[in-house]
């Protein structure tokens, strides 16, 4: 079974990457520059004992996606305890809204943004009573 066990978010500038994953998802880097030749930070995105994966942002080696352009690409979401609280926090570190927030009935409330990269991200508040 070809189960995802890492991912890759390609960056233009890394500083202002991982202030955002950083400060808005409360993940921590590691600097993994010298095994892959190229700017290259792990991200730890939580408890080891928690469901869940980690990752690394990248430099990116080409240009960046064109706004309004479909994915070619995955979209990592990421679970989150008050949709509204991070969508505030997105913002205020240079996200921009691209689905706005909207229920999965009986299941959760979801919507995506493009972060400080261009890249789309989605995040994910599970709630029983989304409608």
């Amino acid at each position: 079974m070809g189960r995802v066990v890492h991912f890759e978010i390609h960056v233009d500038d890394m500083d202002r990457a991982k202030k955002f994953y950083g400060e808005v998802f409360g993940w921590q880097f590691e600097d993994w520059s010298g095994f892959a030749g190229t700017p290259y930070f792990g991200a730890i995105t939580g408890n080891k004992e928690e469901m869940g994966i980690d990752g690394a942002l990248m430099q990116r080696r080409t240009t960046s996606p064109e706004s309004g352009q479909s994915m070619n690409a995955f979209v990592c979401t990421m679970q989150v305890e008050d949709y509204d609280a991070t969508e505030a926090a997105i913002l205020a570190h240079g996200g921009t809204v691209s689905v706005p927030k909207h229920p999965l009935p009986g299941m959760a409330w979801q919507g995506y943004f493009t972060d400080s990269e261009g890249n789309i991200i989605g995040i994910h508040q599970p709630d029983e009573n989304a409608k």
